[in-house]
């Protein structure tokens, strides 16, 4: 039978010393959590905090706990915060911030943090009502777009929403950053700067008969499919950000039909040849405002195929060349902002496709980015 081991013994001492080296020699750094929430027309939501001097803005989350599990954070703080249970479907991004990155206010000693950003879905209206914040805590609550809730968010903490609310969108693996940058290849969204910018417009029904003859057609935009059952997005690259639109843009007085509007822009701004295309139905715009207040007009939405994509070139009207982006359907509704609607107007063009010319569904996918050299169609 062995003697008992004393802890005083200097093997035992050693190991227990060794172990101690071990476990300081180990990073320490703080954990967060925080959450991606959406409404249904895209917008995301911020929470505005009552303890922070400079009246930035934060995600939903918070501090992961001594021996807590970040998920059970995320989903914590969303119940604290909001009053809302909800469950969480993915890991958007996670992101390593120094202890010296300039955004991190003055007498703050901090180690480092690793936060981790979730995906807590979409509020229906129900549920944006039954929001219930903790006053001492949060003063109010906001649904933004995506350009104006990175300026009320501190610079790091925008560009991780930016990276988080992309990846989702896109469809794309967990972004990794480390204080605000991408660490690995740069996802097609964050390379083109785009943003979703809501379109209350949109909520008006597509209207599927005849344009009646008394409203003149001032808009032509095409879903513009290609083999795989995929579109072509466009982004017009400006201050705010790069907006992704359908292929397609105002009818000139030069064009004898809204069709030679959507062929021509559709060369001008994309560079793609079409054919077939067919009219899906239109959207009342009741004042044309855009147009300088003419009145009432329609705006036609067509679905087209795509036969050829050309070398990237400058866009004649604005002097520049669009971003140039490959989408499923329903992402392409979700980057245009167009709420419940939209997502009804992709599923309507998806079908034509699949009706008309033997499409498939597209399957989903990360959305890409058109080489500046084109594409060759089979």
């Amino acid at each position: 039978m062995n003697p008992p081991v004393s802890p005083s013994d200097p093997v035992t001492q050693r190991a227990a010393s060794s172990a101690a080296q071990y476990a300081a020699s180990r990073h320490a750094a703080w954990l967060g959590a925080a959450a991606i929430i959406t409404d249904e027309a895209g917008r995301i939501l911020l929470v505005h905090p009552t303890y922070r001097e400079d009246d930035s803005w934060l995600l939903p989350g918070g501090v992961v706990e001594v021996g807590e599990h970040p998920h059970v954070t995320c989903r914590r703080e969303i119940t604290e915060e909001l009053g809302l249970d909800l469950p969480l479907s993915a890991v958007l991004a996670v992101h390593s911030f120094s202890p010296h990155h300039p955004d991190l206010q003055p007498g703050t000693h901090c180690p480092g943090e690793v936060r981790f950003v979730f995906d807590a879905g979409t509020l229906t209206a129900e549920q944006v009502r039954a929001i219930r914040l903790p006053r001492q805590e949060l003063s109010e609550y906001a649904f933004l777009e995506t350009w104006d809730a990175a300026q009320r968010l501190r610079p790091v903490d925008g560009r991780i929403m930016l990276a988080a609310y992309r990846a989702r969108l896109g469809n794309t693996a967990t972004a990794h950053l480390a204080d605000g940058r991408h660490l690995f290849d740069v996802p097609a969204l964050d390379r083109c700067d785009i943003h979703v910018r809501y379109r209350p417009l949109w909520n008006s029904p597509l209207n599927r008969g005849p344009v009646p003859g008394r409203l003149p057609v001032r808009q032509a935009w095409a879903w513009c499919f290609v083999p795989d059952g995929r579109v072509v997005v466009v982004a017009d690259p400006g201050p705010r950000g790069a907006l992704p639109m359908l292929p397609g843009g105002t009818v000139e007085s030069t064009d004898t039909m809204p069709e030679d509007t959507l062929h021509r822009e559709a060369a001008e701004e994309a560079q793609l040849t079409l054919t077939d295309p067919v009219r899906l139905g239109w959207v009342l715009d009741k004042t044309g405002e855009v147009y300088g207040n003419v009145g009432p007009n329609a705006r036609l939405r067509l679905a087209a195929q795509v036969t050829a994509i050309g070398p990237a070139a400058v866009d004649p009207a604005t002097g520049h060349s669009f971003a140039r982006l490959l989408a499923t359907p329903a992402q392409t509704a979700a980057l245009l902002g167009w709420g419940p609607p939209g997502a009804r107007q992709a599923q309507l063009a998806a079908d034509t496709a699949r009706e008309r010319w033997g499409l498939p569904t597209a399957s989903p996918s990360a959305i890409e980015e058109i080489p500046a050299e084109g594409v060759r169609l089979s």
